[in-house]
């Protein structure tokens, strides 16, 4: 688990609840189960009727891909290519056969057979840029979802206190109990804003950024395939995949594998 995503989700609420009970309130004031349900419950029904059930079901894959620990992995993949183009520099891409087939990466298994079986390097390039297109689709109507669940859950808020008001307005018998019944109301408002802005905004963010760096993975092991169909030299390799690793600059070496600097 992403352990920077709890954190900071257990940190928003900390500070919220910190900050109302410096202010002298109650915690008990900030618990109210009807507007719990107006908010999470109305947030629920606007998405399911915005969504179909076959993308709903992707909620589960969306969130562990949001709260999952996804280690980078990019650096270790661009040293795997350049033994693999030294590889091809000796026996050709027919001795990467082996690779493919036991490689666990399927996008990169994928582009392997395919130089292997001799394809075109556009047909290639086509085929796994539609694979990236793919994939893209797919986290992007990730993020969608709870994006619209952003959208919805301060607007639910509103119709909570504007509800609560109603009823607070329509019983005025007791003037002493307006102010706590007024504050009732708001706290629909504080929900939702706050579900909006801690929680599913956020998981929103977290998926395009997770999307991000996988899709910039899949560009660098686009460009190391077609290197290895063309019989770069590794030299040629190492420097065409050190711009797609964060931590490495032209001014500056890390160690590959084989004990060449990356």
């Amino acid at each position: 688990m992403d352990i920077t995503s709890i954190i900071g989700l257990l940190a928003g609420i900390a500070a919220m609840i910190g900050g109302f009970l410096w202010e002298g309130g109650s915690l008990s004031g900030l618990l109210q189960l009807n507007a719990a349900l107006i908010v999470f419950g109305g947030t629920l029904a606007a998405v399911l009727i915005s969504f179909p059930a076959s993308r709903l079901r992707s909620v589960p894959a969306a969130l562990r891909l949001a709260f999952g620990r996804h280690p980078d992995t990019t650096q270790k993949k661009a040293e795997e290519l350049i033994s693999m183009a030294a590889i091809t520099r000796r026996g050709g891409v027919l001795a990467l056969e082996k690779r493919a087939e036991e490689h666990p990466d399927t996008f990169t298994r994928e582009g392997l057979f395919l130089i292997v079986d001799g394809t075109d390097p556009d047909q290639v390039r086509q085929i796994l840029e539609l694979e990236m297109d793919a994939k893209e689709l797919k986290y992007e109507g990730y993020a969608k979802i709870f994006e619209a669940a952003g959208g919805y859950a301060p607007t639910m808020g509103i119709i909570g206190t504007v509800m609560g008001l109603i009823r607070v307005l329509s019983n005025l018998t007791d003037p002493s109990n307006l102010g706590a019944s007024i504050a009732v109301a708001f706290t629909a408002t504080l929900y939702g804003v706050a579900s909006a802005n801690l929680i599913f905004l956020p998981i929103a963010s977290k998926i395009k950024s997770r999307s991000q760096s996988e899709l910039g993975s899949m560009e660098m092991l686009l460009v190391g395939i077609l290197s290895l169909q063309n019989g770069d030299h590794p030299h040629l390799v190492r420097k065409k995949l050190t711009a797609f690793i964060p931590d490495v600059s032209p001014g500056r070496s890390s160690k590959n594998n084989q004990g060449e600097p990356l």
